[in-house]
């Protein structure tokens, strides 16, 4: 039976839930978070929870002290849910201004405010249509992957699926106002450099980079990306060389690459001074924004002899990135 059929003559009841990781929010929150994040059987996959929560715990005490030391460079803490919920704050303002009377809801995946609480504001609300939209562009098993795999456990906890009818969007990596307002950015990024012929620039596209055997076992997430960077370039007329790389690696195993690092230093030994960062994979500024590249990557391209660096800013409120948002909520809805 249709779960929506004995109240088809109720009003319907519009939510957006957007996901996100999250990030802590002072230097206390660094180790529940670490925790909260290796402990997901997404990003660490074995079969036993035990073992997993005893690797997690080991990971946040050893970790802590490093991930403190790089938030304290950024004023102490995150800015992510802050952004997020001004994100979510600017889509609810986008649809109500065509016309769409929509709640918008922020689930963090591995902080606050939580899935849980979303999804107890969600039924508050008595919200009976549901779009579950990651903020994660393009689709991978770690990020957009948990987040879906955590709501399902919700829904079978709770019989969500019985009281709302509810739409997964797993991918809008190619939104043509997300890439439209990516090359809005390129465009204003390539602006912060000195006079000259702009066309040297290269366009170095780095995104947080995953597990090299999770693309191997099928996660569409490195091909997504690529097809992202193209549509951009497409955008930009193909006028300026790219590349793409990929960052914030953690622990031993193999990660896809090439690392953004290793780029830079490839630059350098081909006589490229000039460097544009795009944050293709991040929509909200964070630790890998905010420190990874204006910071760690600033240093080692001066270090490496590139005399310009500079990033591209990020997507946060950007009104054609919130309208590409609005328009990805009202087809699913429309699905």
């Amino acid at each position: 039976m249709n779960p929506m059929s004995e109240s088809s003559r109720e009003e319907t009841q519009k939510g957006v839930l957007l996901f996100n990781l999250g990030g802590p929010e002072t230097l206390e929150d660094v180790r529940p978070f670490l925790f909260n994040l290796f402990s997901d059987p997404e990003i660490i996959r074995i079969s036993s929870g035990a073992l997993r929560t005893l690797l997690a715990w080991t990971i946040a005490w050893a970790r802590q002290g490093k991930s403190r030391s790089l938030y304290r460079q950024i004023g102490g803490g995150s800015p992510l849910r802050k952004i997020t919920e001004g994100q979510a704050t600017a889509l609810t303002a986008e649809l109500a201004s065509q016309g769409h009377a929509v709640r918008v809801y922020v689930g963090m995946r591995c902080w606050k405010p939580t899935i849980d609480e979303a999804v107890e504001g969600i039924l508050r609300d008595h919200i009976n249509r549901l779009v579950l939209l990651p903020l994660f562009p393009q689709y991978s098993g770690p990020t957009t992957g948990s987040c879906f795999s955590y709501f399902r456990t919700l829904d079978a906890r709770l019989g969500l699926s019985s009281r709302i009818r509810t739409s997964y969007v797993p991918h809008w990596f190619e939104e043509p106002l997300y890439i439209e307002s990516m090359s809005d950015l390129i465009r204003d990024g390539l602006m912060q450099f000195s006079d000259g012929d702009r066309k040297s620039v290269h366009l170095l596209y780095s995104a947080h980079s995953i597990p090299a055997r999770y693309v191997e076992e099928g996660d569409p997430y490195f091909e997504q990306s690529k097809r992202s960077v193209a549509q951009i370039n497409l955008q930009l007329e193909n006028a300026y060389a790219s590349t793409i790389a990929f960052q914030s690696k953690i622990g031993p195993v193999k990660w896809l690459g090439p690392s953004t690092r290793d780029v830079l230093a490839e630059f350098a030994r081909n006589g490229i001074g000039r460097v544009l960062a795009v944050p293709i994979s991040f929509v909200s500024d964070h630790i890998e924004t905010l420190q990874e590249i204006d910071i760690l990557y600033k240093d080692l391209a001066a270090q490496l002899g590139i005399r310009e660096f500079r990033r591209v800013a990020a997507l946060n409120l950007h009104p054609k990135f919130i309208k590409a948002l609005a328009n990805v909520a009202l087809n699913a809805f429309a699905s």
